[in-house]
């Protein structure tokens, strides 16, 4: 099978990933695939038009051309209203989607007719997030960097070093998650020495992280009443809890905020799944903080864009067998030879296939079969 494969460029607001590096590409070219990459699409991790041409993309001049004639669009983040627009019933979209706290998206996906294939939803054979899994690793190492940052008095108020230093003592940095995110969080500010507990309801995650780091960090099993303490004295409070497919749950109410510390920071990774802070709403690289109660919140939704380079890199090497698989045999067939591949469908003939998808929008679940 030969399938043209179309890469646009993104248009998220300070998004410079794109969704096939070249390498990507010329793997697909030498699988005997026609790829079509929109002018620039690689400009903000360094690759020219020139780098593409030599991998074997053939450059188009707008993204028109790409949707209006790819069988299979190769994205970073959600498409966009516009993006959507142009999608069609006979082409597929392997994305980030992200749907359950975005009913607009959804309906417009549903409304096009596209078979959308999304990144964060497929799985693997012990039940990880392969595709979601490197950037919540870049955005969890990415966490404490911004949180230490807006600690800083000239970006916050609260003016303390992470680490501390001798007669001064370090901050206190509560991680809500241990996945792969919240690990990533905890590691980064370990090693600068800040004083870490983290919280999850998994007794084998926090296990893992006893036996990684002993006593520079606490592990505490998740309560509401643990949360609400720990929350209270903490000075960097990073939000990193993860459902597959589903609406993240609130683990800090608006009322806890007059109980923090004055100037202290929320960093919220779950953004893009709705976000583990009642108070919290999607920010941008552009705007990326608000202040609320005097806690400054910081919820960027695509944060892994502000390192597109390693972003896109590591992205695309683990994107990339699917890839290879949904244009070699076509998703059917991709999906039925591969159940993990198969759990990403979120939408289809403009039905929602995913469950928690569905369930955290309200909407029916309509199974479907590859």
């Amino acid at each position: 099978m030969i399938m043209r494969i179309g890469v646009p460029k993104e248009i998220k607001v300070h998004e410079y990933r794109v969704g096939m590096t070249p390498d990507a590409v010329r793997e697909a070219v030498m699988h005997g695939h026609e790829v079509l990459v929109e002018s620039e699409a690689g400009a903000g991790i360094g690759c020219d038009d020139a780098e593409y041409r030599n991998a074997g993309a053939h450059i188009v001049p707008d993204a028109e051309t790409i949707y209006g004639s790819a069988e299979l669009v190769v994205k970073v983040k959600e498409p966009q209203p516009g993006e959507c627009a142009m999608l069609r019933q006979d082409q597929v979209l392997f994305t980030y989607l992200h749907l359950a706290p975005d009913p607009r998206q959804t309906e417009l996906l549903q409304a096009s007719g596209v078979t959308a294939i999304a990144y964060e939803t497929v799985t693997d054979a012990e039940g990880g997030l392969p595709l979601l899994a490197p950037m919540s690793e870049v955005a969890g190492r990415m966490s404490i960097q911004v949180g230490a940052t807006y600690l800083q008095k000239p970006w916050g108020r609260r003016g303390i070093l992470l680490s501390g230093v001798p007669g001064a003592p370090a901050a206190r940095v509560v991680v809500l998650g241990a996945g792969t995110a919240g690990a990533q969080a905890a590691r980064t500010a370990t090693g600068l020495g800040a004083q870490v507990t983290v919280f999850d309801r998994s007794l084998s995650k926090l296990r893992r992280l006893d036996e990684l780091y002993g006593s520079r960090l606490s592990t505490v099993y998740s309560t509401t009443d643990a949360i609400e303490k720990a929350v209270a004295r903490a000075d960097l409070v990073i939000g990193a809890v993860l459902i597959p497919g589903a609406t993240t749950p609130k683990l800090v109410r608006q009322k806890q905020l007059a109980s923090m510390q004055p100037g202290a920071v929320l960093v919220d990774i779950a953004i893009d799944q709705g976000g583990c802070f009642e108070t919290s709403h999607p920010t941008t690289h552009q705007e990326p903080v608000f202040e609320l109660g005097g806690i400054i919140h910081y919820a960027v939704a695509n944060m892994p864009g502000a390192v597109p380079r390693t972003s896109a890199f590591a992205l695309n090497h683990a994107t990339l067998p699917f890839v290879l698989a949904l244009a070699d045999k076509g998703w059917r067939q991709a999906c039925r030879e591969d159940p993990n591949l198969f759990a990403g469908l979120n939408v289809h003939q403009g039905n929602i296939t995913c469950r928690a998808v569905a369930e955290s929008l309200g909407k029916p679940y309509v199974p479907t079969s590859p």
